[in-house]
């Protein structure tokens, strides 16, 4: 089974994880130094840190949106809701209010915000792919197009972001408008 994954965290999200992170390094820290002394501090600190970091690991892993063929599952660490595909009236390819590129889905009916479901956010592609964030940005760019083309999805590229996509990341602009 074919299965891309996608999401944005929201702001307000990332804030509660980092003050979770924040929290578990406190709470593992003074757990150790006031079991072992105050001659622990360092020791505290360090396991704290990595307990930190996992938890931090652990939430946003699990925060995505997952596309699969038979539904799209909207996950948090908390909870997962599925969004079945005929719901889906349309995606776009568009600028946001950060003015970065967002790949969105247009949903009918539901209780999702505004009716729209955010799988991708990336910075304007200015240059060939230079790193790491970039071959992987690249390459979820291009599994969401074929999910999206498989689905018969239609998708609308602004002509800056398809130029963009198809100069520097030899991504080839949407056929007639069917995809992205």
């Amino acid at each position: 089974m074919t299965m891309v994954r996608a999401g944005v965290v929201s702001t307000r999200r990332a804030l509660f994880y980092g003050v979770l992170g924040i929290g578990v390094t406190a709470l593992v820290c003074g757990a150790i130094v006031s079991g072992f002394g105050p001659n622990r501090v360092f020791t505290g600190l360090l396991a704290g840190v990595v307990a930190g970091i996992a938890i931090l690991v652990a939430l946003f892993a699990r925060d995505a949106v997952v596309l699969t063929e038979s539904a799209i599952y909207r996950r948090t660490p908390w909870r997962e809701s599925s969004i079945e595909w005929d719901r889906v009236v349309a995606g776009r390819f568009a600028l946001d209010e950060r003015a970065r590129w967002s790949l969105a889905l247009d949903l009918s009916g539901g209780d999702e915000r505004h009716g729209e479901l955010v799988l991708l956010s990336i910075p304007p592609v200015l240059r060939p792919v230079s790193g790491a964030y970039d071959m992987r940005k690249r390459e979820q760019v291009q599994e969401i197009r074929e999910m999206l083309r498989r689905k018969r999805i239609p998708v609308t590229v602004l002509p800056e972001i398809a130029g963009g996509l198809s100069r520097h990341w030899q991504i080839a602009p949407p056929t007639r408008g069917a995809d992205a």
